[in-house]
């Protein structure tokens, strides 16, 4: 889950650990803004528990009310950059993961219980899936009637359009294990089928309608964890009529509560009230607020300032994937009527630097590289302790087999880094002076934190050239296998609770293509191989085992990544904004449940 990737993803220690910032009071007279009372490991530690399987009562609309909840008025909502993708299939990351909670509906959802607990439900589907052949089978009926934007009833054809298209070469950037299972690993699953776009469609054998209310999926081994994939942003239905193929990222159609009204690249988007959506299908969103407007280009400082105001529409507003700026932390944690329209959360994303494997391709110089970055610095430069903490692992505390002992690059001891060792190594290397384009999104903290990383680098002995991108298209340009960059940071983060959505899509050579989440390029024969056996480990506990040790051989073996940051998020709302909660589906606000006070 990226970023954020859930690739996708798109999810804290004390304030003695490193990476926290120390604040000074400077509101009211208490001491609150003195105390880091941000999100704690323990706190990510209940991410980890595994997702139940819901029933069809559980699947039943509508949604249970929000306690003081009223419909009407519309919400504001200020965004750092354009959405990169409309497009369901094409969709991975945070901001379009988030989007996609108010305009489309897949076969599955999650509905959040209120300690964060998650239950896949029935969304298009009359449950969370029957399952049979030992896991092999998995049958969905639809709920009935179910329309989209346009009034067409969602059926069975439209689910088969929707799965098959993700087989086009012309979508890169969306999920790919339903289609894996299907049809084979890494990109093979490409060469089996070619999409439906040319009249053809799956044998029957693979996916299968007998009727317009059935969907059967067929696999050649058991995956239990189908209903938690067809959740994912990515497998939200696409009618099959309506399908524009290209101009679909720019048009789509709307199933969920509200559909695009005005869409202005660069610069915002509306959403109004979809009147075909029926909250009786529906057992998680809400249709309180008439609609969203969403303005871009509003960095963190700038959505922190006008909403600690609190003036005019601001008090209607919400961030999506905003956070509270480091620079106005103390003021909004001073201020208690502030805090009190706030929302905290433990994120599942690790921020890595990535190694591009087919041109850093001397272990040292990578261990150089991790040695010297500046962790808790970088991490201070994204919301200090409220933003995150310094990482040592690949793998992220709310991930099933997290060991917070696991430690290769010494991070508790050197959260700055450990430039003198670095710097041994690169002489060792006989890499003095080598060249390094460094990549790095154009966004106000990222170009912080490319300051900080450039001059790390460079006191190692290092000629860092640093590249800047459009933020907007951060992860299609990473993305691209030939994308002529050294190093280059990502976040990534559980799909769900398994390091099943974290290890394969970051580091499977057998997937390496433009649009893979293998941004270093990774093909290691032992890796590969190690990701098929674990996968066909059917016992929980043993493939959890199993996943760890293989992120430690990654790391410890390989480096073909940096870890420097676990996320945590911490956001402001206005003042007549209810019904605020923080999502672990999302890592964000959740955004099916807010309503206007008045």
């Amino acid at each position: 889950m990226s970023m954020l990737k859930n690739r996708s993803a798109r999810a804290a220690m004390v304030a003695v650990a490193a990476g926290a910032l120390t604040l000074t009071a400077c509101g009211g007279n208490d001491d609150s803004a003195s105390k880091d009372n941000s999100k704690t490991k323990k706190d990510a530690s209940s991410q980890s528990n595994a997702v139940v399987l819901g029933t069809a009562a559980d699947s039943t609309g509508p949604a249970a009310e929000v306690a003081g909840a009223r419909s009407g008025g519309t919400a504001e909502v200020y965004q750092e950059d354009d959405f990169s993708h409309l497009d369901p299939g094409q969709i991975y990351v945070s901001d379009g993961g988030l989007l996609s909670k108010l305009i489309y509906r897949g076969l599955t959802t999650y509905k959040e219980g209120a300690d964060g607990s998650l239950t896949v439900v029935g969304d298009l589907a009359t449950d969370s899936g029957k399952v049979s052949d030992g896991g092999k089978t998995w049958t969905y009926t639809l709920k009935s009637g179910v329309k989209d934007q346009n009034g067409h009833v969602i059926d069975s054809a439209d689910i088969r359009h929707t799965i098959e298209r993700l087989y086009s070469t012309n979508l890169t950037d969306g999920p790919t294990f339903v289609q894996q299972w299907l049809s084979g690993s890494g990109s093979t699953y490409r060469k089996a089928y070619e999409g439906p776009y040319k009249g053809k469609h799956l044998p029957d054998s693979v996916l299968a309608t007998p009727d317009k209310n059935t969907v059967v999926f067929h696999f050649a081994s058991a995956q239990p964890d189908l209903p938690q994939a067809l959740a994912m942003a990515g497998y939200s239905v696409v009618p099959e009529k309506t399908d524009t193929q290209a101009k679909y990222d720019t048009a789509p159609v709307a199933v969920g509560p509200y559909k695009i009204a005005e869409f202005k690249p660069g610069k915002g988007m509306k959403l109004v009230r979809n009147t075909n959506w029926d909250a009786k299908t529906d057992a998680v969103r809400h249709q309180y607020v008439d609609g969203f407007n969403i303005e871009y280009n509003h960095d963190d400082e700038d959505q922190t300032k006008t909403l600690l105001a609190d003036r005019g529409a601001a008090k209607n507003a919400v961030m999506f994937t905003g956070q509270v700026a480091t620079t106005q932390l103390q003021k909004v944690v001073g201020d208690k009527t502030a805090m009190a329209r706030t929302i905290q959360g433990y994120a599942p994303y690790v921020w890595q630097m990535n190694f591009n494997m087919d041109r850093v391709t001397d272990k040292k110089v990578r261990d150089a590289i991790t040695l010297a970055m500046p962790s808790s610095a970088i991490s201070k430069a994204d919301g200090g302790a409220y933003g995150g903490e310094v990482a040592g692992s690949l793998m992220s505390p709310t991930t099933p087999g997290f060991d917070e002992t696991y430690d290769p690059f010494n991070r508790k001891a050197k959260p700055n880094g450990d430039l003198v060792k670095a710097k041994a190594l690169v002489k060792e290397a006989g890499a003095e002076g080598k060249k390094i384009v460094y990549a790095y999104a154009n966004t106000p903290i990222r170009q912080k934190q490319a300051v900080l990383i450039a001059n790390a680098l460079e006191k190692i002995g290092l000629d860092v050239e640093k590249k800047e991108i459009d933020s907007a298209t951060w992860y299609e340009q990473v993305g691209k296998v030939k994308n002529g960059y050294d190093i280059y940071m990502t976040g990534w983060g559980q799909d769900w609770p398994s390091a099943a959505t974290v290890i394969p899509p970051s580091f499977d050579g057998t997937a390496i293509q433009d649009g893979s989440s293998n941004y270093t390029h990774l093909n290691d024969p032992h890796v590969n191989a190690e990701i098929v056996r674990i996968q066909k480990i059917t016992d929980n506990a043993e493939a959890t085992k199993a996943w760890a040790e293989l992120a430690k051989y990654i790391s410890t073996k390989i480096n073909p990544a940096a870890p420097i940051y676990y996320t945590k998020v911490f956001q402001i709302a206005g003042s007549n904004v209810g019904g605020l909660r923080y999502s672990t589906v999302t890592s964000y606000t959740d955004v099916t449940q807010i309503f206007l006070k008045k």
